[in-house]
């Protein structure tokens, strides 16, 4: 992988992670253009996962900190509520991991069609958390308040929707959003949540991938030097810090609607050039 290479991909990353675009989908799309090698690859988006982490440390650094200082109390408060809450929604996630991780990993081939049929579900699912306000909460009808602003249930249901987008093409941040719209969370709780709940799985398998090299198990982003590892790191960095702020602001507003026909016209377009 060359310099440019891995600063156009990085910024890709960081740019898409947050957007309800699929950043693994468009860091497919970009390899195949730009001709990136395959060897190493995997890591690379794993390693560049790690920046846009680092970016939301960043972006919602207050509110970690408040959920720690709560959370740390040790004593079943509103901060161990969330916290609780966003454990609840790894579970999915953890049993994918954990049981299908080589399965998961076939599905980043070659091909680009699996990326264009799991943005159409992203564009599906983008939709029907538009009109799910009208479906689901109808004039008239009493919404049951949580605590946080969002039920174990309604938890336990967005972390099957970050399950379910671990394959190309098809949008963390989308379907956990539209999920959680989709189940009754409001938006501005919606926002906040759905970025704070990958902290731990995106921390956790780089973590492991760095105690696998020191291992002697396996080299850490093994086929891309340390260069073009950094500075695809930082680019994600860089370019995340912008497309969170930015997500969240969107989440609270605006319709995703919008993200749903960009991906179609993106899937029609890998469909009719592959």
């Amino acid at each position: 992988m060359q310099w440019w290479q891995a600063i156009l991909l990085g910024l890709v990353q960081g740019l898409t992670e947050f957007l309800p675009v699929s950043s693994s989908g468009h860091l497919m799309i970009f390899k195949e253009l730009l001709g990136v090698d395959g060897e190493g690859f995997l890591d690379f988006t794993v390693t560049v996962h790690l920046a846009t982490v680092l970016a939301t440390l960043v972006v919602f650094w207050k509110a970690i900190w408040q959920l720690l200082k709560g959370f740390f109390q040790f004593k079943y408060n509103d901060e161990t509520d969330y916290v609780c809450k966003i454990l609840v929604s790894l579970i999915p996630v953890a049993v994918v991991g954990f049981f299908f991780k080589d399965f998961v990993e076939g599905l980043f081939g070659e091909s680009l069609i699996p990326v264009g049929v799991g943005l159409c579900f992203t564009a599906a699912l983008l939709l029907l958390s538009d009109y799910s306000g009208r479906i689901f909460r109808r004039p008239g009808r009493t919404v049951k308040e949580v605590r946080n602003g969002i039920s174990y249930g309604q938890a336990f249901l967005v972390g099957l929707g970050q399950a379910v987008a671990v394959a190309p093409g098809i949008s963390r941040s989308g379907t956990t959003i539209a999920t959680g719209l989709v189940s009754g969370v409001r938006r501005e709780v919606m926002a906040q949540f759905s970025f704070l709940m990958v902290l731990i799985p995106i921390i956790g398998e780089q973590l492991l991938d760095i105690v696998k090299a020191v291992a002697g198990e396996g080299g850490l982003a093994g086929g891309v030097g340390p260069v073009a590892l950094l500075l695809g790191f930082v680019a994600a960095f860089v370019s995340g810090l912008f497309a969170c702020k930015a997500m969240v602001a969107l989440v609270r507003r605006a319709r995703l609607g919008w993200f749903a026909l960009y991906c179609v016209l993106v899937a029609v377009l890998i469909f009719v050039l592959a």
